[in-house]
């Protein structure tokens, strides 16, 4: 076992890492062996491989540091970001992955790891552990931009409702970066009322007005139906008690305004 206290420094490794460490391709490919008969590591998938503890029998890496070594440049997104960054209402089976490198959904340990499309690479922390995540902006910019990567609109609330705040300057860059006009409408709209709590400027919410038209928009997901009002401001369609969700936008989401 003489290279396995190097492997867990590492936590997740590929065949590339262990040739450095043992020096020629005939050596790694004998110790993957060895070590995968001995217990010691497990396969991920197709050149990936994790670490497992004496101690618990478990992988030493988590599921977000597994994630963000998918590919070069894996990062933790959407949901799974929420959750790492603690503020997730609930914790889900499976994690989002955003890269540019295209890979199929697979399974490990009980956790189904699923592939999205990285919209540019702006806005993503490396931690000391490893772990490759966007921050709470992006974050939060990317859920409202598809509501059904972060469990829908109410977790999405719920999670911002437990920030205790967000940069002006970096939400607008990562708006910028997407540049769609129904994103500014929906961001907007959603973190005006949590404007108070989460200590936005008013130039984030008038560069976020510059970008909206006359024409009207559906908040979520183009769901119809009576209980939704119009919001002018924004010109979107809002679920009438969407309010009821979180208390720190009770005054203000859903209002009709006239």
């Amino acid at each position: 076992m003489k290279y396995y206290e190097q492997l867990v420094d590492l936590g997740c490794f590929t065949h590339y890492d262990v040739k450095m460490l043992t020096g020629n391709n005939g050596a790694a490919n004998s110790l993957i062996r060895s070590y995968k008969l001995k217990g010691l590591i497990e396969r991920v998938r197709r050149d990936l491989y994790v670490t497992i503890s004496f101690e618990t029998k478990q992988p030493v890496p988590n599921r977000y540091a597994i994630a963000s070594h998918v590919t070069p440049d894996a990062y933790v997104s959407h949901h799974s970001a929420l959750e790492y960054h603690g503020i997730a209402n609930q914790v889900y089976y499976e994690v989002y992955i955003a890269s540019q490198s295209r890979f199929r959904t697979f399974e490990y340990d009980g956790i189904t790891y699923n592939h999205v499309q990285s919209p540019f690479d702006v806005g993503v922390e490396t931690k000391s552990s490893g772990v490759r995540v966007t921050d709470l902006e992006r974050t939060v910019i990317d859920g409202i931009n598809d509501f059904s990567k972060v469990g829908g609109i109410e977790e999405l609330l719920r999670s911002i409702e437990m920030i205790p705040y967000l940069d002006s300057r970096k939400l607008l860059a990562y708006l910028n970066a997407y540049d769609k006009v129904f994103l500014y409408q929906k961001a907007g709209y959603i973190l005006e009322h949590f404007k108070d709590a989460l200590k936005l400027n008013d130039d984030f919410f008038t560069s976020c007005k510059g970008k909206v038209t006359e024409s009207k928009r559906y908040l979520n997901g183009g769901v119809h139906g009576k209980s939704l009002i119009l919001n002018k401001d924004w010109m979107l369609y809002v679920p009438e008690n969407l309010h009821s969700i979180t208390m720190k936008g009770v005054n203000y989401i859903g209002r009709v305004q006239s």
